[in-house]
């Protein structure tokens, strides 16, 4: 027999199971539209893939999420897409949301299914991806995505794998019926999960009050490994954290998952969903519901296409418009009011209450707290209900949290016993929804500070580069400089050597040209003396003096200009470009001067040859 501990706290409402369960499961009724939310599950809302006026199959994929956690959204029936449009979901906010809106065409047509009965042949990542492509969610929850779920981390082993069949909140009974009529099914989707998971402990809580489904599953069960634990009857026992402990007599750390401590929990309905998709080919687009309460004639469960409007299901329940004071989907404990029946049901609906006035009351008004504690005694997480509520009044959220306010799971418990009719689950979601917002606005703080931190760095890293190559610059025109300067200074040098020797060479020429001339002048004289008939008198070399004027112009204009630049350089050789102009300027006197001689020359010969 297994071995069973129990948690602290815990209520025992009335059940009101017994409504619910005089009929078997009944197949409703195809409707006239079918309304398919893009998000019936935790993680990111799938992207339509048809548009207005395609015709789709039943099972045909209509929408897949392609980025971020989630499961794609298949046509639970042949027909015609009518609109993609934002419609009311069933949503404690009451808000609207995008939906495809599916009018069938009555033919039911299927597209090709492909069972694969002999799953043990194929590797796990193709079974995984198989369980993804089929749309498969917790039907039990909150909606998480069975595959991920199936792939916990390589460092924490499944040691232990429940199947979770307690079913502990008050009219719901959809598991229990589930359990009753399909125990096949259920352990053949179970084999399944173990298959993938390979644990060492295989086991089905059910609690005691539903003896039919423990007489099925026994029969299921018999011969196999897994075991069939029968607990107490406790609300919340079907609470994930309280079933672990119930059969394992461990604890989920505080903010931590069941795959921290070698456990993990499913449901009756997606080991269901496993086993029509592995052995039939199917993709999730039904789910087995209830429909209950005194406003209804007939309730029971149903087996409801995904997208069925609320209003059709209580129409099939024999609804009694005029008695119905509260519409509530899912149970009296967790679940929310509906607005509006026009919403359709989705993966996670597992029961609609349509309650009249005296079944399910308006809670009276709320009063101060009396400290009673019988909420710290109805909590199964341990907490302190009492702190928790004042500090999340009091908008203290840093408090609250500090005492595992995040721990909470929402149960009600703890409402359900204050005297004081205080609705403390309320605020704990106020609480928790605000954190989550500032947490968001947080995030985005600090994404927004990195960002602006980076820009700074870049900016100051290029303010960097930008200095560094000024400085570059700044040495290379040092360098240019000092290279310009030492050339300047060696062409001064140069330039003064050269002036030097152009000088003595134009000082030698002069001296020729003068000694040349004399010579020319003394022999002119003797010929007109000894021949003064002759009239042809030869002429001085005025073309060399003009060519040396000219040169020594050109080069006076060069030494000139070094001089200027050198001046607005501020250079050392200033001095000595002084000296080498001076030279230049007395070469080009005295060029000037031999040039004018030699005219002068010119005219006195001709003037001593003309006749009187």
């Amino acid at each position: 027999m297994t071995q069973l501990w129990d948690f602290s706290g815990g209520i025992h409402p009335a059940e009101n199971k017994h409504q619910s369960t005089a009929r078997p499961i009944r197949v409703a009724a195809l409707p006239e539209h079918l309304i398919l939310p893009l998000q019936q599950h935790i993680g990111e809302p799938a992207t339509a893939l048809v548009k207005v006026g395609d015709r789709v199959l039943k099972g045909e994929k209509v929408a897949d999420v392609t980025n971020g956690l989630g499961v794609p959204v298949h046509a639970p029936t042949s027909g015609i897409i009518e609109s993609i449009a934002q419609l009311p979901v069933p949503h404690p906010s009451g808000m609207t949301d995008w939906c495809i809106t599916l009018r069938p065409d009555g033919e039911d047509q299927w597209v090709e299914l492909q069972p694969f009965a002999d799953y043990r042949s194929l590797e796990r990542d193709q079974v995984l991806d198989m369980i993804r492509d089929a749309g498969i969610a917790g039907l039990g929850g909150a909606g998480f995505p069975t595959d991920i779920k199936l792939r916990p981390p390589r460092d924490r082993k499944v040691a232990t794998l429940i199947l979770n069949g307690a079913e502990c909140e008050p009219y719901i009974t959809a598991d229990d019926m589930t359990m009753r009529e399909r125990a096949e099914e259920v352990l053949a989707g179970f084999k399944v999960m173990a298959w993938l998971l390979r644990p060492e402990r295989c086991v089905i809580g059910i609690e005691d009050n539903k003896p039919e489904a423990i007489a099925a599953l026994r029969a299921a069960t018999e011969g196999t490994q897994i075991e069939l634990a029968v607990i107490p009857t406790k609300y919340p026992s079907g609470g994930e954290k309280q079933l672990i402990q119930i059969l394992t007599g461990m604890e989920v750390p505080s903010g931590g998952i069941p795959a921290d401590i070698g456990v993990m929990c499913q449901n009756i309905g997606t080991a269901v969903a496993m086993s029509q998709l592995i052995f039939e080919g199917k993709p999730l687009i039904s789910r087995t519901i209830t429909i209950t309460g005194e406003a209804v004639r007939e309730p029971g469960n149903f087996e409801a296409l995904i997208g069925t409007p609320v209003q059709h299901l209580l129409e099939q329940a024999s609804l009694q418009p005029d008695q119905v004071n509260r519409l509530v989907m899912g149970g009296p404990m967790m679940g929310y009011t509906l607005t509006t029946t026009a919403v359709p049901i989705v993966k996670t609906s597992n029961c609609v209450i349509a309650a009249t006035a005296s079944e399910l009351p308006a809670p009276p008004p709320e009063q101060a707290c009396i400290r009673c504690g019988m909420c710290a005694e109805a909590c199964p997480m341990e907490l302190l209900p009492q702190q928790l509520f004042w500090y999340s009044k009091a908008t203290e959220f840093e408090k609250a949290e500090h005492l595992n306010l995040f721990d909470c799971i929402e149960c009600g418990a703890c409402s359900y016993v204050c005297p004081s009719s205080i609705p403390l689950v309320q605020y704990y979601r106020y609480a928790k929804g605000e954190i989550r917002v500032q947490r968001a606005e947080q995030l985005k703080a600090d994404r927004a500070r990195e960002r602006f931190e980076a820009r700074q760095e870049r900016l100051e890293r290029e303010q960097q580069e930008k200095e560094l190559r000024r400085k570059e610059r700044a040495k290379a025109a040092a360098e240019a400089q000092a290279k310009k300067k030492a050339e300047a200074e060696k062409a001064a040098a140069e330039g003064e050597a050269v002036d030097e020797r152009s000088a003595k060479s134009a000082l030698v020429q002069q001296a020729l040209a003068r000694k040349k001339a004399k010579t020319e002048a003394a022999a002119t004289a003797k010929e007109l003396a000894a021949a003064p008939a002759e009239s042809a008198v030869e002429k001085p070399d005025l073309e060399a003096l003009e060519k040396q004027l000219t040169q020594a112009q050109a080069k006076l204009e060069t030494m000139q200009g070094m001089l200027e630049d050198a001046k607005a350089q501020q250079a050392d050789n200033v001095d000595k470009l002084e000296r080498a102009v001076a030279k230049n300027h007395d070469r080009v006197d005295r060029t000037q001067k031999a040039l004018t001689e030699a005219r002068e020359q010119l005219a006195r010969n001709a003037e001593t040859q003309t006749p009187d």
